[in-house]
């Protein structure tokens, strides 16, 4: 009798075990949607909160492009009617004045510009694909050859160069980097640039010069918006090609930085991890 009565007990603890086990799978299963419904919810949010920002960023852009370069643009073509039609009226000392102003809106509307491309880098879609660095780096070496004929560069260009990114930024950042090589160099009688890759302490790609380099203590201020290391008379430029390559390299969840050494030129360093920041591009 006890026995049976043992087993009879035990047939119902082992029920409710079962019971207490198939509520607690619902109570999860039941969390888990929870959690997926309010992430749901968070990325429309996110999403919507994107579309707003990005909109409001194009009609930012718009207002640039046409409301305050147009003023720009009238500065610069009735200075110059001025210089054309009344410089004999006008001391050496006014025409140089004249002249500094159609430089200066000159140079502002160029400001402009690499503001817009700036921003246009940052709403990109990014198309992930194979790139071949080396063709890139050949294409670009050659345009900048062409418009300058009359300079002697050497220029080396490791083979088999290759990255994972969308190539059409990417042209856009080595673009950048050569340019500045190319620029940096322009006081060198034997000037040199060089396109590779190394592998310690990780892998990454480099474009290195023998120019005018620039003093490591300020190597932070390098990629910042408007920030140049020499000034306009020395080399000309808007300084925000650097913060456009940055801005690339980290959409692609890399890193760049750069070591140089004044009149012993750069190097400029740019990693391209197979997935972004997020594992996805």
């Amino acid at each position: 009798m006890p026995r049976s009565v043992a087993c009879k007990v035990n047939a119902v603890d082992g029920d409710m075990g079962l019971a207490d086990h198939s509520g607690g799978a619902l109570r999860a299963e039941g969390e888990l949607r929870r959690l997926n419904e309010e992430l749901e919810r968070r990325v429309k949010e996110r999403t919507a909160q994107l579309e707003a920002l990005n909109k409001e960023l194009e009609a930012f852009s718009y207002s640039v492009s046409h409301d305050l370069r147009a003023p720009l643009r009238s500065i610069r073509g009735f200075t110059d009617v001025l210089l054309e039609r009344y410089s004999s009226q006008l001391d050496a000392r006014g025409q140089e004045f004249l002249r500094r102003v159609s430089d200066s809106s000159q140079h502002m509307d160029r400001l402009i510009e690499d503001l817009l491309k700036l921003s246009r880098v940052g709403r990109a879609e990014l198309k992930r694909q194979s790139v071949d660095i080396t063709a890139i780096a050949e294409s670009l070496i050659s345009e900048l050859h062409k418009s300058e004929p009359e300079r002697q560069v050497e220029v080396v260009i490791a083979p088999g160069l290759q990255g994972t990114g969308d190539e059409r930024l990417l042209r856009v950042a080595l673009d950048n980097l050569l340019r500045n090589a190319w620029k940096f160099t322009g006081k060198q009688k034997r000037a040199k640039i060089e396109i590779g890759s190394i592998s310690d302490p990780e892998p990454a790609f480099f474009v290195r010069d023998n120019g005018a380099g620039f003093e490591m203590t300020y190597a932070g201020r390098l990629f910042g918006v408007f920030q140049r290391l020499h000034t306009t008379s020395e080399f000309p430029g808007t300084g925000i090609g650097l913060a456009t390559v940055q801005r690339i390299i980290n959409r692609h969840g890399g890193r760049v930085w750069g070591i140089g050494k004044v009149n012993n030129g750069a190097t400029f360093y740019f990693t391209l991890p197979e997935y972004g920041p997020d594992g996805v591009y």
